[in-house]
């Protein structure tokens, strides 16, 4: 392969299956292993990340996003799509679209004995606000510019006076 072949191919290509995944664990409802996959490439609006969700678990806590567009493409095993209150069965093979807004809280959940494995695709869209149901949490990401991102996770009614700290 030449130089240039060879810097195309790490900036624009990434096998899930050759790449170390970590681990995400909290008991008693988290624990999935994973890998993002756009991170150093070229890519400017897109991420994804391969999942592998253990049997009876969840990577993420319930929520729905304001900017981003998320799919998931279930490649080994069966689970549980929990969206707008409503358990929706998933199986390898299907493709779910997930639009921002409120209308989409969403959680991927492994109901089987195996694992399950997907992608997940996103618009990277920045800011973004997220909600969290149960919890009554937001989180709030950005950047000023690209050097200094921020990132703030509070409880909806505990916000400063838009005065406050102010001249």
């Amino acid at each position: 392969m030449s130089d240039k072949a060879a810097s195309l191919a790490a900036a624009l290509i990434r096998n899930f299956n050759e790449m170390p995944l970590t681990r995400t664990q909290r008991e008693p409802h988290y624990d999935a292993q994973g890998v993002r996959l756009a991170r150093g490439t070229a890519a400017q609006k897109l991420g994804a990340s391969f999942d592998i969700l253990a049997p009876g678990k969840r990577v993420c806590p319930y929520h729905l996003h304001h900017a981003q567009e998320e799919m998931f493409i279930v490649l080994e095993g069966n689970g549980t799509l929990r969206v707008a209150d409503e358990m929706l069965p998933l199986k390898a093979g299907d493709v779910v679209f997930i639009p921002p807004g409120p209308e989409y809280p969403h959680q991927i959940i492994n109901t089987s004995e195996a694992p399950l494995k997907y992608l997940s695709i996103s618009t990277m869209e920045a800011p973004e606000i997220c909600e969290y149901p149960d919890s009554g949490k937001f989180l709030a990401e950005g950047s000023l510019d690209k050097s200094e991102p921020f990132e703030v996770i509070a409880r909806k009614g505990q916000s400063l006076d838009y005065w406050d700290g102010e001249p």
